[in-house]
């Protein structure tokens, strides 16, 4: 009767600020568990919820000295799971970064994006009819300067002629990645952070671990082209899908980069594209 009553009072005193503070907590939770799930991180959460568990059960039972150690686990685990869970807490801040400001690098208007687009299409089946193997990555709203520094600056116009001569074979450049922002080729022959998941194909070798690590730590597109059999293939946010047609690879390259470019347009920039159409009927 005791836990119905509190559970009685509790409900009359909800209104619609306690109703707010659970929708934004269990908000928190649910993007928190999208940015860990299928990564080591959740079974190091597996492990600490079996622990908070085990608490209350081994106090119930007086398993003194479970309890000791339980409690003493617990009170070094705050910077335990700092250092544990540093790539994931790296990821989740700078999702939050990217989400707060609009510091975004996207390419001027949809027509200019889609000749780009074009262009890097065009280059990478080319590589792939030969079985050259290539990884260019494409900036989103991350910045990738860190990234840049470890090759080579070019500041080239994106063309498919440019990223083909890139990637022959026994040139300085080719065995690296290719950065892209916007229309330019920024540099060449960039090393990109491997990833951490262990459960990475075997069949897979460095470049598509490469560019895993790179979607895992940016919101970059990274195409790769594999040198043994010429599969493209596509990295996005820590996933991999291979075996895209010319098509179908141009099709979603210019549907992620539309969506972005549309979400991140602010209201001024919206006018003076509505007023540009007009004049131009």
């Amino acid at each position: 009767m005791d836990i119905i009553n509190m559970i009685v009072a509790a409900v009359k005193t909800i209104n619609v600020w306690s109703v707010l503070d659970i929708l934004v907590v269990s908000y928190i939770f649910y993007k928190a568990y999208m940015l860990i799930r299928e990564t080591r991180a959740v079974q190091l959460l597996k492990g600490i919820l079996l622990i908070l568990l085990l608490m209350p059960v081994s106090n119930f039972l007086h398993l003194t000295m479970l309890y000791w150690i339980l409690q003493r686990t617990i009170t070094i685990g705050v910077l335990s799971i700092i250092i544990i869970f540093q790539p994931e807490i790296r990821r989740a801040l700078e999702h939050l970064g990217r989400s707060a400001f609009n510091d975004v690098h996207i390419l001027e208007n949809k027509e200019k994006m889609e000749e780009v687009i074009t262009q890097i299409v065009n280059a990478v089946y080319n590589l792939a009819k030969t079985r050259t193997g290539a990884l260019i990555v494409i900036e989103q709203r991350t910045k990738l300067e860190d990234i840049m520094s470890t090759g080579t600056k070019i500041e080239g116009i994106v063309s498919s002629a440019i990223l083909e001569n890139i990637f022959v074979v026994n040139t300085p450049l080719h065995d690296g990645a290719t950065i892209i922002r916007n229309d330019r080729v920024l540099a060449a022959g960039c090393f990109l952070p491997l990833s951490a998941n262990y459960d990475i194909s075997k069949k897979l070798g460095t470049r598509h671990r490469a560019a895993l690590g790179i979607s895992e730590n940016s919101d970059a597109l990274v195409i790769v082209i594999s040198e043994e059999t010429g599969v493209v293939s596509l990295a996005i946010n820590g996933k991999l899908t291979r075996g895209y047609t010319k098509d179908k690879l141009k099709d979603i390259l210019i549907r992620i980069i539309l969506i972005r470019f549309s979400k991140n347009n602010s209201f001024k920039e919206r006018v003076k594209t509505w007023k540009r159409k007009v004049n131009s009927k």
